[in-house]
């Protein structure tokens, strides 16, 4: 209609009926009604679930990433049922016990006991559920903070970018350090408040490649059809752009959660994160350096317990920024292909009969 209006300057008096089938392809309408049914709706779930654990398999430091992670969450989730004894009973008939393998060593007490005969596995299992619950609120409220900044910077552009990118520019130029041991020196230590200092100091990172991301696609024709039908800005941003940057956010997400559980252990070391009777990774490290070369055990169990984690979510970040990127899973799909093919070909040749 809008064609015959710009090509003969007037409305055509009769315009041909078309039905439904003839301008929809036959697929296009089976598969809007397949959406509506909820057992095919479930299918397909399941079907991107198999596909998921197909490339989970394949990639095998993703796939012990995965396991170990999901060991964490467990072993944080179910803490008060499998540690053996509470983290904050203390037993100094038995203190600097050492662990179960030594010959003083007690099944009591499977990785020893620290200067106030605490259980060293009991306060390493509660340790984790700090480590991950700081964690994932820092990442929830910075990430949420920072990619909401990037998004409105990128969109919008002009004195709203200029002022967003400046802000940035000077909040990362401050130490972060600093900012955080001037903060929980001021307001005191606790756990609520090295949640707010993390997250004051990690906000920018998400701020940026928001933004980047945004100017990336912002001239996509979505954004611009979105536009053309008179999509507001919020509706633009929040329901066509943010959508498509899943992706790349989740990988730094994950980067950024093991950045933080090192930054609440360095914050717990130095007595301004975790405070006692609470129990921190970082913590336990801090009160063990006293008792290193007598105790070696106070340090390096928890100090062990972060580096597994660290390295289990970059892993796992790895495997993320692999299936999330096109040609990389295309390279790892032909890789598994002739690492097959090269299995089937020397199958091949031992079942082949040796000549006379």
């Amino acid at each position: 209609m809008v064609v015959a209006v710009l090509q003969y300057g007037f409305l055509p008096l009769a315009l041909p009926a078309f039905s439904s089938e003839s301008l929809l392809d036959k697929d296009m309408v089976q598969s809007a009604k397949d959406k509506q049914n909820p057992a095919v709706e479930s299918h397909e779930w399941l079907g991107k679930l198999k596909e998921l654990g197909q490339e989970l398999n394949r990639d095998k430091a993703g796939l012990i990433g995965v396991v170990l992670i999901t060991a964490l969450v467990l072993m944080a989730f179910f803490a008060p049922t499998i540690s053996p004894h509470d983290p904050t009973e203390q037993d100094l008939t038995a203190r600097l016990a050492p662990p179960v393998w030594y010959e003083k060593g007690s099944w009591n007490h499977l990785l020893g006991t620290d200067h106030l005969g605490r259980d060293v596995l009991s306060r390493s299992i509660h340790g984790s559920r700090v480590s991950l619950l700081v964690g994932a609120a820092v990442v929830l409220l910075a990430g949420g903070f920072g990619v909401v900044m990037g998004l409105i910077a990128g969109y919008l552009g002009g004195r709203t970018d200029a002022f967003i990118m400046r802000w940035i520019d000077t909040q990362v130029a401050f130490p972060g350090l600093l900012l955080a041991l001037i903060i929980l020196a001021v307001i005191g230590p606790s756990l609520t408040t090295v949640v707010i200092v993390l997250s004051l100091n990690g906000w920018m990172v998400f701020g940026r490649m928001t933004r980047g991301a945004v100017l990336a696609v912002r001239q996509t024709p979505y954004v611009e059809a979105a536009e053309i039908v008179g999509c507001r800005w919020p509706r633009v941003i929040f329901r066509h752009i943010l959508p498509n940057l899943t992706s790349p956010l989740l990988t730094l997400a994950i980067l950024e959660f093991a950045r933080i559980v090192l930054a609440e252990a360095a914050l717990s070391f130095l007595g301004l994160g975790i405070q006692p009777p609470a129990t921190s990774w970082g913590l336990d490290v801090a009160v063990g350096k006293n008792y290193m070369f007598m105790a070696w055990w106070l340090v390096t169990i928890p100090g062990s317990a972060i580096a597994v984690t660290v390295l289990a979510i970059n892993l796992v970040a790895s495997w993320l920024r692999l299936i999330s990127d096109p040609q990389e899973r295309e390279k790892q799909f032909a890789r598994h292909m002739a690492s097959k093919l090269r299995r089937h070909m020397k199958l091949e040749t031992r079942k082949e009969p040796v000549s006379s």
